[in-house]
């Protein structure tokens, strides 16, 4: 099964693109699949990993950024996929 786990953060303003280095930066304890960046206005950062496990298994995901680089809390998602139609 493919897993995929979302990460969504809104960097404080102006800060946008150093959200975006300190994402693309973490280390995780395992590699995935696949790990994808995206940016959206008012400077967020979306960071998908895609992993080959359970949709209940214990995965790797990125912290929560220190200080005041972020306007809240992170958002967190996991989807697993499906066959298509």
């Amino acid at each position: 099964m493919t897993v995929a786990l979302m990460w969504e953060a809104r960097a404080a303003e102006g800060r946008g693109e150093e959200l975006l280095a300190w994402a693309r930066g973490q280390a995780l304890a395992a590699e995935p699949l696949r790990r994808e960046f995206f940016r959206a206005p008012q400077d967020r950062v979306l960071v998908i990993t895609w992993w080959n496990a359970a949709y209940d298994a214990e995965l790797p995901e990125l912290p929560e950024p220190e200080g005041e680089l972020v306007t809240r809390t992170v958002h967190r998602w996991r989807f697993e996929a499906v066959d298509p139609a």
